[in-house]
């Protein structure tokens, strides 16, 4: 108690601290001052003081933001570099390549109505229309008109239209060209072709059978309607036995699966439309509207799909005005794109559309040159349709990386290409064969596609062609015909494969567009090589490979077949050159060519149930031992061809207005409205 008391009687208990200074920290002695000098003594006293994992936590954070900082200048210099350089592109005259430029959507051409003249000379000029008062978004008005008298097809599903912009009508016209010049070619870039506009937009149904400027359709020739039976033929025994898959096998009444992706239907829809089979357009239609899904854990072939389905969906897009078709090739187009996740860019061959992930084969890293560097056509105009820079930016790095490479011969280029390294490999095979050959043809076709702006492209195919000239090209005995071989270390070989029979028709083409004109004379001598690759076969039809004789033998004529090559697919490469060669010289030999071909094709390769067949052995008339498969090119392209050599009609697909594509699928040309 008393305690107790005590304690409650007690004051409270006051704590102190104390404080004691050391002579040299004391203000008199020259302690703190505020001086920079006692500054940096105390940051760095309180920096020993913290713990080796604090000091490592803090010097972390600061690389980090450091990286961040440096990650962020790069990618804002691109944007004002590019803004930059557009306001001094306005003052120069040079041609610029575009490369990502045309990633927006590009202005293309309202249709121009044909010269009169052009009719009674097949051999054309590059068309340049005059420049309008106002452009327009969207594909470009389709200079054709389907071969039925009701021209005006209507589908039940209505695209939407972007609303025409004001241009600047009061721009300057640029009065100087830059030339190029190579070997005695004299090129005018076309100076034309306008960037795109930044802001994405839904693209313009084009009105491709009505406008103003189209002439009356040519009316259907005999050799024509030959050609529409022939396809009637072929896709009843499709739509009998295989509607829905991918290829028809007419002996057994079947179908084989490559994609199960309906191939030779969507390979086929263009045709249809270019042929004027309108019912049939309709029920393909309705089953890409209903069961066309890419929503499938499938692989498929970048390079296949790309030409076949990205392709075919573009060209019915802008032959049809329906927007059904951009939608499924948008689709497809961003299921591909896992395909270029390398480490070198260069992309795997293989994709799985469902599962988004992309492999090289089971069997090597390699992809091969020609399919990497054949799908820009396509990609480039996805970009330019949707707006969407990711498509054109993946191919154009492929193909810049290719221009920069080592390995090449003269321009000529090795057929295999390493994923991880980016490097060519298998070096000093030289072909223009399978795995090289649409590299080459799409060098000028991409050149031709952007306005004739991207020198790179014309360069590398204008070295590739002195390349075949110098190495590959050979004549034979005893017609001293005129074909171009492979090159193996050093070794030629005179094999020519059929594929090789693209090379007359890019040779002309290449020719029309303004190149020397001693291509159109090595196209002249190369189609009929690839005639006579016909003309001297039993059946009257090109086996798959042929070796010639380059020495005189009695008896021996210049094709020699070997037992595995006299295979026939059905293919498409010399009616393709033969097209060409025709629409650019009038001449009708070509036309005839084609005929004998198509005769021919009609007596060994026809199923009488529906559907052709391709076949083993050319040099057996009386048994060509058919091999059950009805490849999609045949109606996709090779009956295409034929439809279009056998015209007098140079707007069926205007070929200052279009480019096909390797799989036959027209897209248009970049040029302004």
């Amino acid at each position: 108690m008393y305690s107790a008391a005590v304690a409650a009687a007690s004051p409270p208990r006051r704590d102190f601290i104390s404080v004691t200074l050391s002579p040299e920290e004391a203000v008199g002695a020259g302690g703190y001052n505020n001086s920079k000098a006692w500054r940096r003594r105390s940051c760095w006293r309180k920096w020993k003081q913290l713990s080796r994992l604090q000091r490592s936590i803090i010097l972390f954070l600061f690389a980090f933001l450091a990286v961040c900082g440096v990650i962020s200048y790069t990618s804002m210099g691109e944007p004002w570099k590019s803004l930059t350089n557009k306001s001094l592109d306005d003052q120069r005259t040079e041609p610029e390549i575009p490369g990502l430029k045309l990633a927006n959507p590009a202005v293309l051409p309202a249709p121009q109505k044909a010269d009169a003249n052009l009719g009674d000379n097949p051999e054309l000029s590059p068309q340049k229309p005059p420049k309008p008062p106002h452009v327009r978004r969207g594909p470009s008005n389709l200079q054709i008109k389907p071969p039925w008298r009701d021209v005006r097809l209507k589908t039940q599903h209505d695209a939407s239209r972007v609303v025409e912009e004001p241009a600047q009508a009061d721009k300057e016209e640029k009065t100087e060209k830059s030339v190029i010049s190579w070997r005695g070619a004299v090129i005018e870039p076309d100076q034309s072709t306008e960037p795109p506009s930044s802001k994405i937009k839904e693209p313009e149904t084009p009105s491709s059978v009505e406008s103003e400027d189209q002439k009356e359709p040519v009316p259907i020739n005999e050799r024509q309607m030959a050609v529409i039976e022939a396809f009637r033929h072929a896709w009843k025994g499709y739509k009998d036995f295989a509607w829905g898959h991918d290829e028809l096998k007419p002996l057994s009444k079947s179908y084989s699966e490559w994609f199960g992706l309906g191939l030779t239907l969507i390979d086929a829809l263009d045709t249809m439309w270019i042929l004027g089979l309108k019912e049939e357009f309709e029920e393909a239609r309705k089953w890409v509207a209903d069961h066309l899904v890419f929503d499938k854990n499938v692989d498929v072939n970048l390079f296949e799909s790309t030409i076949r389905i990205l392709g075919g969906l573009l060209s019915t897009y802008h032959l049809s005005g329906d927007s059904l078709f951009l939608e499924k090739a948008k689709d497809i187009g961003n299921r591909l794109m896992p395909a270029f996740k390398t480490p070198s860019k260069i992309p795997y061959s293989d994709v799985n559309i469902g599962r988004g992930t992309a492999h090289p084969p089971r069997w090597t890293s390699d992809s091969t040159v020609a399919e990497v560097t054949s799908i820009q056509l396509e990609f480039r105009e996805l970009s330019r349709l949707t707006g969407d820079e990711k498509f054109q930016k993946a191919v154009d790095e492929v193909m810049k990386h290719v221009h920069t490479l080592s390995g090449k011969n003269d321009g000529l280029v090795p057929m295999f290409i390493n994923t991880n390294s980016g490097q060519f490999t298998h070096l000093g095979v030289y072909t223009l064969g399978a795995r090289a050959d649409s590299y080459y043809e799409y060098l000028l076709k991409q050149w031709i596609q952007g306005g004739k702006k991207e020198n790179e492209l014309l360069e590398d195919y204008m070295r590739a062609i002195e390349g075949v000239k110098k190495h590959l090209l050979q004549r034979s005995q005893p017609k001293k015909l005129t074909f171009v071989g492979e090159l193996a270390h050093g070794h030629f070989s005179a094999k020519m494969d059929h594929l090789v029979c693209f090379l007359p028709g890019t040779l002309a083409l290449g020719a029309h567009n303004g190149l020397t004109a001693d291509h159109m004379k090595l196209a002249e001598a190369l189609i009929e090589t690839c005639y006579q690759m016909y003309a001297q076969v039993e059946t009257g039809l090109s086996p798959e490979i042929v070796h010639f004789n380059l020495h005189a033998q009695k008896g021996h004529k210049d094709v020699e077949i070997k037992p595995a090559d006299r295979h026939n697919l059905l293919r498409p490469e010399t009616v393709e050159s033969l097209f060409y060669m025709y629409r650019f010289t009038g001449d009708k030999k070509y036309q005839d060519w084609g005929w004998e071909i198509l005769q021919n094709f009609n007596k060994y390769t026809r199923v009488p149930t529906g559907g052709y067949t391709s076949i083993n052995n050319v040099q057996n008339p009386s048994n060509p031992e058919p091999r059950d498969k009805m490849e999609s090119f045949f109606l996709g392209e090779t009956l295409k061809y034929m439809f279009l050599l056998f015209s007098d009609d140079i707007d069926l697909i205007n070929l200052d207005k279009y480019v096909f594509n390797t799989e036959a699928h027209p897209l248009p040309i970049w040029v302004p409205a």
